[in-house]
């Protein structure tokens, strides 16, 4: 045992010495004039390293450098720039002089891509083809130099496209391995900050950079991240996710396929592609199990005009972003006018506003700011909605004009989903057009024109009932008496109207409806805005009477008008029940003189009354 132990010494000291020896003959300030030579011969690129270069033996045998950076072929800024830069390095290359990294790792870079870190081509420069495989002519005296690993940490990435807003990357984590073939293992996180919101982001995924600059293919195996701040829901967007990427440089092209990807509890599956030219062009193709927009989008802020329903989890005001001085001129979806898209969504189930859509499909077009949606359609419970348009925004004003189709859908739903204080239910059909300058709940208020026909079936308004208002009013006018109905809401089997919508205003001409209890016709207004309405209605109560009369007989034939206005959650009402009622006295009265005097027409007397009532 002690011969072993003694061996293990010798060899331990042998290997110490001949290291410290190794460290000691081989200067690795000889390798910096290679290093910058290789990095220009290979890329074009110019590396600058400040300061002397310095062995560090434990745990890993490395060599250490001060500040370091990388610029491109005419380049005004560095592309990547680092407080330090350490190189691990394989012992056994050294003896026959030959400089193997193993791994370099970058503390505290800063790397930059913007229009001024890009390359600038020398336009006398001649292009190699694709296909050519000749490999570099080495200009070293017998060193060779390869990388297997990269590390970076807690570095920054700027980016910026052409002259758009810089967007930062902070805290950087980046671990590389590929292998000959140019295989690479690849793990990233980091961490953006940008209009109040905050982003954290990290990735496992294996690189395929074979034939790389022309084609790079990922497969990222694990993606997750998270999302919070301004115009967002109070507990953030948490996701993660698998996908393929694939960019194609001749092209400019980036493909993703296979995404399966989740963001809370909505789940997304499909492809997507984008063409960088100067004008990108995108191509979607997304199909969602559950899309919850009420978890994706920030909570609509609580307004006078809500139901406690509707403002329950609101009591905390959304956190908005800072308006940007710099884009306080841009008009309305000025975005779309930088891009063409053709976009296939489909969501088995949908929430939105409190309303939950199922078999949602849209098919729509961005051409440089004409958004053409030539289907948005959907079920809502048993009813189903279309609802095709157009956005076009190429001008400093934006157009929308949009043609829903609702068949059966139910009105109560419609109205709460858009704080609409009216109380009414109801199966819902209506075609319409209608246009605008904003897609907007609170534009469609105020700025949009249209009309339309509407149908709605079995429906329910609450808090007056017509027939009742009828009758009770009769009652204290007359001896006929109606059965007791202790029912506060207007019940009909069919409604139907002509809307007209005028900034805010709807006009309702043609107002039909009938159920077993009263029939009912009229028009009228109901302002959006005021939130307000002044309706006339003629109202006949065909059932509900006690007993048999005259005058019953003679109610159930006769229009009652009714005139409802006022708040829409304090209406008032008038009703001429008295007028109707001493007008039917006096045709009551004339019938029956005129029927006398027709009897006794031979007579002075019959005379004398037939003259009178002829003046009446």
């Amino acid at each position: 045992m002690r011969r072993v132990l003694t061996t293990l010494m010798i060899l331990l000291v042998v290997l110490v010495a001949g290291l410290s020896a190794l460290v000691l003959l081989v200067n690795p300030n000889d390798f910096r004039t290679y290093m910058v030579r290789q990095v220009e011969a290979r890329s074009g690129y110019q590396l600058k390293l400040d300061g002397s270069l310095r062995w560090h033996v434990w745990p890993q045998l490395s060599i250490l450098s001060g500040r370091m950076s990388l610029t491109a072929p005419g380049a005004s800024q560095p592309l990547v720039s680092a407080d330090n830069m350490r190189l691990d390095v394989a012992l056994i290359p050294l003896i026959s002089h030959q400089l193997q990294v193993k791994q370099v790792m970058l503390k505290g870079a800063v790397i930059q891509l913007t229009p001024q870190t890009e390359a600038v081509r020398d336009a006398n420069a001649p292009v190699a083809p694709r296909e050519n495989t000749l490999p570099d002519e080495p200009s070293d005296t017998g060193w060779s130099f390869d990388i297997g690993k990269l590390k970076v940490a807690d570095s920054v990435l700027v980016f910026q496209h052409e002259d758009e807003e810089q967007v930062t990357v902070r805290n950087i984590n980046l671990q590389m391995e590929q292998d000959a073939h140019h295989l690479a293992s690849v793990d990233f996180s980091g961490r953006m900050n940008r209009d109040q919101r905050d982003l954290t982001l990290s990735l496992n995924a294996n690189v395929n950079a074979s034939d790389y600059p022309h084609q790079l293919t990922a497969d990222i195996q694990q993606l997750n991240w998270q999302l919070t701040g301004a115009d967002l829901p109070a507990q953030g967007i948490t996701g993660q996710g698998t996908l393929q990427a694939v960019w194609r440089e001749e092209q400019k092209q980036l493909e993703l396929d296979n995404l399966n990807l989740q963001a809370n509890d909505s789940t997304l599956k499909g492809q997507a592609s984008v063409t960088l030219d100067e004008k990108p062009k995108w191509v979607l193709n997304l199909q969602f199990d559950k899309l919850n927009l009420e978890n994706l989008l920030p909570p609509l802020p609580a307004s006078a005009t809500d139901t406690d329903a509707a403002q329950t989890g609101q009591s905390q005001a959304p956190v908005s972003r800072p308006v940007i001085s710099s884009n306080l001129e841009q008009p309305d979806y000025n975005a779309l006018r930088g891009f063409t898209a053709d976009i296939l969504l489909k969501a088995n189930s949908l929430r939105w506003r409190g309303i939950d859509f199922t078999n949602v499909s849209s098919q729509m077009f961005n051409h440089n700011g004409l958004l053409v949606i030539s289907e948005l359609s959907g079920k809502m419970g048993e009813g189903h909605l279309s609802l095709p348009g157009t956005l076009d925004v190429r001008k400093d004003t934006g157009s929308a004009e949009f043609q829903p189709r609702l068949d059966n859908v139910e009105i109560g739903t419609i109205l709460k989903a858009f704080n609409y204080p009216i109380a009414l239910t109801g199966q819902l059909s209506l075609a319409g057009d209608f246009s605008g300058t904003k897609i907007d709940a609170d534009a469609f208020r105020r700025e949009w024109q249209g009309q339309a026909h509407l149908d709605l079936k079995n429906s329910r308004m609450e808090g007056l009932n017509f027939q009742q208002l009828v009758q009770q009013a009769v009652e204290r006018s007359s001896d006929v008496k109606a059965q007791e109905n202790y029912d506060s809401a207007t019940r009909l089997d069919s409604f139907t109207t002509d809307l007209t919508l005028d900034n805010g205003l709807f006009t309702l001409a043609d107002m039909q409806g009938t159920s077993s209890m009263l029939s009912l016709t009229g028009d009228g207004s109901l302002d959006l805005v005021k939130e307000t309405a002044d309706t006339r209605f003629n109202v006949r109560v065909l059932s509900g009477w006690q007993g048999e009369s005259t005058l019953i007989d003679f109610l159930k034939e006769t229009p009652i008008p009714l005139r409802v206005y006022g708040k829409w959650q304090a209406l008032n009402y008038s009703l001429q029940v008295d007028q109707i009622l001493r007008k039917h006295l006096q045709d009551e009265a004339k019938r029956r003189l005129n029927s006398w005097a027709d009897r006794n027409k031979d007579s002075q007397t019959g005379k004398d009354v037939k003259k009178l009532l002829d003046k009446l």
